[in-house]
């Protein structure tokens, strides 16, 4: 079994008196044609965001790029017609005000890519509250409640998709990843739930489960990856993949395939399962 970290990124906080709202900042390119497939990408900032900006981007894609910092989100906006929407999706309005601000900009989305997220490494028993609280507001609270306010458009036009990015920590659980783990298993199961929800809706969700990716999230995390197998993917190879389950409109994609490997053996044989987890999670 392997540690992990998604690879999506959010921003540190900034100076609190200066309050980050989603108002959109135009790209470096001319201005989108509007009969183009509109995707929103949180995240977007660096990592597997901005990579998979640049890969939907190289397939004509017309894109929104939220994250908190303004000036990344602008570098991954280079060379394309991206609308860049700065927002906090840690704040209670967040994800309301964002995906007003998308809905404004384009009149509707056709994709949903939640990569904002982060980590925390380090025993549960000396992890503070606050960090609990900032891992599930933004991993897990954050990304429902961004889905919630753009769904209903998806299913008024009677399509879209919603790609939520997962971690195969949330999948086998990773020591010293406690939260972390528990934010991605929600997501895992909150994206069952709401496909067997949106059957019939034209509207699809796929889970995307990494393993560790080369980002800047380990070092974000305070832990870097320290382990020598498997390699971190690269963020590219991600979002490659990630366009492919939204061509391809698959439920689920796991990054290497083999990360399928432990579930298969968590449900044939629990007590090996485990035994294996003591020794290698």
């Amino acid at each position: 079994m392997t540690t992990t970290g998604s690879g999506s990124t959010y921003d540190p906080p900034a100076d609190p008196a200066r309050r980050v709202t989603a108002a959109p900042v135009r790209g470096h390119g001319p201005r989108p044609r509007t009969d183009r497939s509109v995707a929103l990408v949180t995240g977007a900032s660096s990592g597997i965001g901005a990579a998979t900006a640049r890969r939907f981007a190289a397939d004509g894609w017309h894109l929104l790029l939220s994250g908190r910092d303004r000036r990344r989100l602008e570098e991954t906006a280079t060379g394309t017609s991206a609308v860049v929407l700065p927002a906090d999706l840690a704040a209670p309005d967040g994800p309301r005000l964002l995906a007003q601000a998308a809905l404004r900009e384009t009149g509707r989305i056709d994709l949903l890519v939640a990569g904002a997220g982060i980590g925390w490494a380090g025993p549960f028993l000396t992890m503070p509250h606050t960090d609990i609280d900032r891992v599930l507001a933004l991993d897990l609270n954050a990304t429902l409640h961004l889905v919630r306010e753009v769904l209903p458009s998806m299913v008024a036009a009677g399509h879209g998709r919603v790609v939520l990015i997962g971690s195969v920590a949330g999948a086998v659980g990773v020591r010293e990843e406690a939260v972390y783990s528990a934010a991605k298993a929600g997501l895992a199961v909150f994206a069952e739930a709401l496909r067997q929800e949106l059957l019939g809706t034209g509207v699809g969700v796929t889970l995307v489960v990494p393993g560790p990716v080369d980002t800047s999230f380990f070092a974000r995390r305070g832990r870097p990856y320290h382990r020598s197998h498997p390699r971190p993917t690269p963020p590219a190879h991600v979002a490659a993949t990630i366009w492919q389950a939204v061509t391809e409109s698959r439920d689920e994609a796991y990054i290497p395939t083999w990360l399928t490997l432990p579930n298969r053996v968590r449900a044939l044989t629990p007590r090996l399962y485990r035994r294996l987890l003591n020794r290698f999670g």
